[in-house]
């Protein structure tokens, strides 16, 4: 009997230090990433004396009744929107959720900012960013961005700015309106598991769920309008 409680307080024990150990890994990376990054985060005035950036890209997020972005991504369009139109860069890439023929964030996004004065030609549309991670992998491969402005709120902008920077890319960042919304809580948990996933994402450079043929950002962003169709993962 005493041989079993040793071996289960041993159990216990091991137990307790894997945990204490996955808990100041994921602590300690989340702190990394902050640190590595806090200094990214421009304002507008700021943004608008970085040379040569390639792109704005706007982040992705739901769309309520098939055509209506949620307060959230119309935080984040308006303040792409304020960007482009102070001149932080030339090109918009809208990148997010257009995996079925009957959900297209970027078309929503898109038309948002055309609504807005944003001339279409200016506007890109990355159909497949399906997260973050894949979002900034095609950003540099397909788009060909070196110099990107991100936009989303301030809590996802360092793990955003992060990714960029580690795939290749020099990057900054502009938060969008600072509003704490509905379920917000629940995203700031998720925030920690994602930033540690993306950490080892961007150590090993996974590929992304969907690359494709390259599209240079020195043309008419109006070539990617019908390209939904090609990339679209159809239903089974």
């Amino acid at each position: 009997m005493k041989k079993l409680k040793k071996i289960f307080k041993c159990i216990c024990i091991v137990i307790g230090v894997i945990i204490l150990a996955v808990v100041i890994f994921t602590v300690g990376i989340n702190a990394y990433v902050r640190l590595s990054t806090k200094n990214r985060i421009l304002d507008t005035d700021d943004a608008k004396e970085l040379e040569k950036v390639d792109c704005i890209i706007v982040l992705g997020a739901s769309v309520k009744n098939g055509d209506t972005p949620s307060l959230m991504l119309s935080d984040r369009l308006d303040r792409s929107i304020e960007a482009y139109k102070a001149g932080v860069a030339p090109k918009i890439i809208m990148s997010g959720d257009h995996g079925s023929k009957y959900y297209n964030e970027v078309q929503v996004m898109k038309d948002y900012a055309i609504a807005r004065g944003v001339p279409s030609e200016d506007i890109f549309m990355d159909h497949a960013g399906f997260s973050t991670y894949d979002t900034m992998y095609r950003a540099k491969e397909i788009f060909g961005a070196k110099k990107v402005v991100i936009i989303t709120q301030r809590y996802h902008l360092y793990r955003s700015i992060y990714v960029a920077e580690r795939l290749g890319m020099d990057a900054y960042g502009m938060a969008a309106e600072d509003v704490r919304y509905h379920g917000q809580t629940k995203r700031d948990i998720r925030e920690i598991i994602a930033v540690n996933k993306d950490f080892i994402w961007s150590l090993f450079k996974f590929k992304p769920t969907f690359l494709g043929e390259k599209i240079p950002l020195n043309q008419s962003g109006d070539v990617t309008n019908d390209q939904g169709g090609d990339i679209i993962i159809e239903d089974e």
